[in-house]
């Protein structure tokens, strides 16, 4: 438990989608500093033991639990929320899955898969993938937001402009995030919660591993946010950085297009380099591959560059 927390929210409080109707888990006075206990994106429907027919078998309508809702006393609609993102408490297990109809090359891989990771949570040294792989690990809350002011219940899935399923690996420890509020008292929601993720999180699924978020909810009053942005402590890929990046791209008129193939000849390489399984390969480089936009203004055809980072093999 957090020693320095004003609260610690259980797993047991726990709800699917966002709607402003739910009841707030707990009524907090704006600088609170609370401490939350975050399922993995299955609800624990995938554990150590399980295996790839286990994820055939995934229940969607239990997926991306988050821990909430907050009311934060004083929040109004046009408010930003302030978290500072203070510290994460990793549990050492996580799971990598390629998801049927999911993922950037949904229909190039059709058929399930499964990694089981196992790290050490008190020295968060690189996760072995593999007999040789070790992919460094980077803590973070992927799903993190306010309920909409718009009724009824929506999906966890698709990011919105009060945050939700963001999942930007850089809010990570020490970040603070400005989310607008729609909804008196905010009614803010942690979860989904990843030890590592490439920019992108390309196959759908990063490292998902239960664990721990300490943060404090703070005020800015009137910010009139549109969308959510994050201020970071320092450099934000010094995890990856020492042995430099292996670098696909992709070239056209349509973004989305590059960004497959970039991530397709990526796959290639390693595949062809390692002798790795085409999925393996997938599930690899949405957990610490990067996917950046190098070229956005040279007509007709934009750039897509997808970095794979070349401490994981040397």
């Amino acid at each position: 438990m957090c020693n320095n927390c004003d609260y610690t929210i259980h797993g047991r409080h726990h709800h699917f989608g966002w709607d402003n109707s739910f009841a707030p888990t707990e009524r907090v006075a704006p600088g609170s500093t609370i401490e939350f206990q975050c399922l993995d994106s299955s609800g624990g429907q995938l554990t150590m033991e399980s295996a790839v027919d286990d994820v055939a078998l995934l229940d969607f309508a239990k997926v991306n639990p988050v821990t909430g809702p907050i009311y934060v006393e004083g929040a109004e609609p046009g408010d930003a929320l302030k978290i500072t993102i203070e510290a994460f408490k990793p549990s050492g297990f996580g799971w990598t899955a390629n998801i049927p109809g999911f993922g950037l090359l949904a229909d190039d891989f059709t058929q399930p898969a499964l990694n089981i990771w196992k790290y050490d949570a008190a020295s968060l040294e690189p996760a072995l993938f593999g007999k040789s792989g070790r992919v460094p690990l980077k803590p973070f809350a992927g799903t993190i937001g306010n309920a909409p002011a718009e009724p009824g219940l929506h999906s966890v899935v698709p990011p919105r402009r009060v945050g939700g399923n963001l999942d930007i690996r850089d809010l990570a420890a020490g970040t603070v995030l400005y989310l607008p509020v729609e909804v008196a008292g905010a009614l803010f929601s942690v979860g989904d919660t990843h030890a590592a993720q490439g920019d992108g999180e390309v196959c759908g699924t990063a490292i998902e591993s239960p664990m721990n978020a300490v943060l404090t909810l703070d005020l800015v009053k009137d910010a009139r946010l549109r969308t959510p942005r994050f201020t970071t402590p320092g450099p934000v890929s010094r995890h990856l950085d020492a042995k430099g990046y292996e670098v696909t791209t992709g070239i056209g008129p349509d973004l989305m297009d590059g960004a497959r193939s970039a991530v397709s000849q990526m796959i290639d390489l390693l595949s062809g380099r390692y002798g790795m399984d085409p999925v393996d390969a997938y599930m690899l480089v949405s957990v610490c591959g990067d996917l950046r936009i190098s070229e956005i203004v040279d007509m007709p055809n934009w750039v897509v560059s997808f970095y794979f980072p070349r401490c994981v093999f040397e």
